[in-house]
């Protein structure tokens, strides 16, 4: 094995290694979610990379053994050539990066808090259609049903009886159908109920010495669909009205409060697809920032173990946070709401943004351990570092940048997000971490090569 490629390995592998936990350990925190589909896919995520890690040792390192043979050293030349432009232009961003660092740092921590700020305020799309291309023939078919039928959203009110044809839960239902149709006069198109059933065959004249009577003439099938004495419950159909995400939930309250209120002596449960697909969205992004933030805590306990010093672990995350931050702001400003994919965004974020932060740390802690200043450790690390992270960020790009074209808005708003996070990423690592390092790397006996 040749001197370079041996020494990459020695002074890159230890720190890919170390980007490979942390970042495996921050996707694992899509694991806090309660929805299996974000589980899986972060755990779908940390197999990947660990795959990608090594393949890159068992093939890209034979591949760059063969490329030394084989190429001419005269390419080789001109490709150092090049190498060393990069580097003299990323030295002198590292310059001024550090001259400037008071100045980066309050820019930075302004901003990000700006950011978390403003990402309480980005709404969460709990809609299944604004998903869907919206000139799909699928799409076209649901609107043309809904202007057949009237509305497809649809809540069941569930209840259960030891007793189900006892006078007293009939009688209950007849009650909950009557409050319902009159508080909710404009959220109701459509009520199915027992008692509703009771009222047509009997002219609204059923009673407790004749609802018997009524009863065994309802027709067995359509009683079926509201009426089962084998499990003792009955349901309440109710067709609703068009109505934002934020009508419905307010309306799905107020209807649990005014069942409340009716003091009924059987249980009743709001239920339904509607209620299930609301919920299993908002699940998917409620836990966002808690996911986010857990991921930057594991990998700070990850690096903390690795490290052994509380500086360098604190050093690595917090570029992270300030990406996490700057990531609210922007879906905030392009009006973006949350997604089940851009809910996932914040494990992206630390996933991609603690591997350019630790290979820039591992060099900038191998200069200072050689006797190079402050200065000169940071302008190195990133003179070094920059090419290889910018060409890594911009290939991640391209790749990403594959999903904006997708006719489904959910994918192609990710993808721009993603995109967006990638950015953030790369200026954090190239422009915040080592203005990061111009100040708390001043503590040079914590920060000394270990």
């Amino acid at each position: 094995m040749n001197n370079k490629l041996k020494n990459t390995i020695e002074k890159l592998a230890p720190a890919v290694f170390t980007s490979l936990i942390a970042t495996t350990l921050g996707l694992l925190s899509l694991f806090k979610s309660d929805v299996p589909m974000i589980q899986d896919f972060g755990m779908m995520l940390a197999i990947g990379i660990g795959v990608a890690f090594v393949l890159a040792i068992l093939m890209l390192i034979p591949i760059l053994v063969v490329r030394d043979k084989v190429l001419p050293k005269e390419d080789i030349k001109k490709q150092a050539n090049k190498s060393s432009k990069y580097i003299k232009v990323m030295q002198f961003i590292a310059h001024y990066t550090y001259k400037f660092k008071y100045v980066i740092l309050i820019i930075a921590v302004i901003s990000a808090g700006l950011g978390f700020l403003f990402d309480q305020e980005v709404d969460v799309e709990t809609d299944f259609e604004t998903f869907m291309p919206q000139d799909s023939l699928a799409l076209s078919d649901i609107h043309d049903l809904r202007d057949l039928v009237g509305s497809t959203k649809r809540v069941v009110l569930l209840y259960q009886s030891d007793h189900i044809e006892s006078f007293d839960t009939l009688n209950n239902v007849e009650k909950l159908t009557e409050m319902v149709k009159t508080e909710f006069p404009d959220k109701i198109e459509t009520l199915a109920s027992v008692s509703l059933l009771l009222d047509q065959v009997s002219n609204g004249r059923w009673s407790e010495n004749n609802y018997l009577v009524y009863l065994n003439q309802l027709p067995a099938d359509q009683l079926r669909l509201l009426h089962d004495t084998s499990t003792q419950q009955g349901i309440i159909n109710i067709a609703l009205s068009e109505m934002t995400d934020e009508e419905f939930e307010e309306f799905i309250l107020k209807l649990n409060t005014s069942i409340q209120d009716l003091s009924l002596n059987i249980e009743f449960k709001i239920t339904g697809q509607s209620i299930v697909d609301q919920e299993m969205l908002e699940s998917m992004t409620s836990d966002r920032l808690a996911m986010a933030l857990l991921g930057v805590g594991l990998v700070f306990i990850a690096l903390l173990a690795i490290y052994r010093n509380f500086y360098k672990a604190l050093i690595a995350v917090l570029p992270i946070i300030f990406i996490i931050g700057w990531s609210g702001w922007f879906m905030y400003l392009l009006g973006y709401d949350y997604t089940p994919l851009t809910s996932t965004l914040g494990a992206l974020i630390i996933g991609i943004g603690t591997e350019f932060t630790i290979l820039i740390l591992m060099r900038f802690y191998d200069y200072k351990g050689a006797g190079f200043s402050q200065q000169e450790s940071i302008e190195k690390s990133v003179a070094n570092m920059g090419k290889p992270i910018i060409v890594s960020a911009v290939t991640t790009i391209g790749g990403f940048s594959a999903l904006i074209f997708s006719d489904f808005e959910i994918l192609s708003n990710f993808g721009i997000m993603t995109v967006v996070n990638l950015s953030l990423a790369l200026i954090s690592a190239l422009l915040v971490l080592p203005a990061l390092l111009g100040v708390i790397g001043k503590q040079t006996k914590v920060l000394s090569h270990q």
